[in-house]
């Protein structure tokens, strides 16, 4: 499983925009089910940019199954989003005015992505997620987040995202120099509440 670069775009045109937001949808789900969250975000002045995965999938298997099972669909993943990075980057913006959102099968990839190309973003949120692998493999995360705001909610428990894989990945980013706030809500189930919106707004979309 390989991926096109097919992204679904809204909010203020890249040309014209001085920040972007990557939004990466869940398994089953599509670019447009991803970018409608954006009516609830502080994002009105932001350009936004979601790809869409071939089959509504990222990668066939649970993100903690090991890597090589989830191949090369997860590898060919992480390229859209740094290609669609390059266009932002080359559209005037810069990093620091790049922000990722990602739910779910989504949420696991932005972690992934941007733990592997740690720079000072403006920001990350990730609505139920962890990073990847059935072991992490820390020779893969690379950089210094820099003190960029992180915010990764999810529920105790979660069907497809243990608490265990959170707090392990927030480890990871928190040691990487992010400024890093994990919210974890008892029972929620496997959706996005009403808080991690308000908290999202709160520490990243200022």
């Amino acid at each position: 499983m390989t991926h096109q670069k097919n992204i679904v775009t809204a909010g203020v045109p890249l040309a014209q925009a001085k920040k972007a937001l990557i939004m990466i949808h869940g398994r089953g789900a599509s670019a447009q089910d991803i970018i409608s969250l954006a009516g609830y975000l502080n994002v009105g002045d932001y350009a936004l940019l979601a790809p869409q995965a071939s089959g509504h999938t990222w990668y066939p298997y649970s993100f903690m199954a090991p890597v090589a099972q989830n191949e090369p669909g997860l590898s060919s993943a992480i390229e859209v989003i740094n290609s669609i990075v390059d266009d932002v980057l080359k559209a005037g913006i810069p990093a620091s005015n790049i922000y990722f959102m990602g739910f779910s099968q989504g949420a696991c990839l932005t972690l992934e992505y941007v733990t592997r190309h740690a720079q000072p973003y403006g920001g990350v949120v990730a609505f139920t997620g962890g990073l990847i692998g059935a072991e992490l493999n820390l020779a893969n995360y690379h950089g210094d987040f820099g003190g960029s705001p992180v915010f990764i909610g999810s529920s105790d428990p979660d069907m497809h995202v243990p608490v265990t894989r959170v707090r392990e990945s927030e480890a990871v980013i928190k040691k990487m120099g992010a400024d890093i706030t994990v919210k974890i809500y008892p029972g929620m189930g496997h959706t996005v509440s009403q808080d991690e919106v308000e908290t999202a707004n709160r520490l990243v979309f200022k």
